[in-house]
């Protein structure tokens, strides 16, 4: 919302999706690429992840933190595959919490396969 120029964001868009006391972000891992889902728990560059998908290709987000934060304006192009029940990743050096818009983005984009 825009009053007098100046630009109003509400606060709820901004506050992370928190869901049976885990947080939904997008996890980067050194080696095994880009996963968005609840963190159920991270002990050190290991974490566990809830209901993720894997972030194979994203397009309409310059970078994983508009991603995170404002989701995809283009998830036609995009490349997520089906989400994962549970599954644990090593090598985690970037957590970003997502705003619930970026969740319903996300979420949003169809699935991705080869079939």
């Amino acid at each position: 919302m825009i009053i007098d120029g100046v630009e109003y964001v509400r606060k709820d868009m901004h506050e992370g999706v928190i869901h049976d006391g885990m947080q939904y972000c997008i996890v980067r891992t050194e080696s095994a690429g880009v996963f968005a889902g609840y963190v159920a728990k991270r002990t050190g560059s290991e974490a566990e992840l809830v209901d993720s998908r894997r972030i194979w290709y994203w397009s309409g987000a310059a970078s994983l933190s508009e991603l995170a934060i404002r989701g995809t304006s283009d998830p036609g192009n995009c490349k997520f595959p089906c989400e994962v029940a549970h599954h644990t990743v090593l090598g985690v050096i970037e957590v970003i919490p997502c705003t619930a818009e970026a969740v319903k983005s996300i979420k949003g984009v169809k699935e991705w396969t080869q079939h």
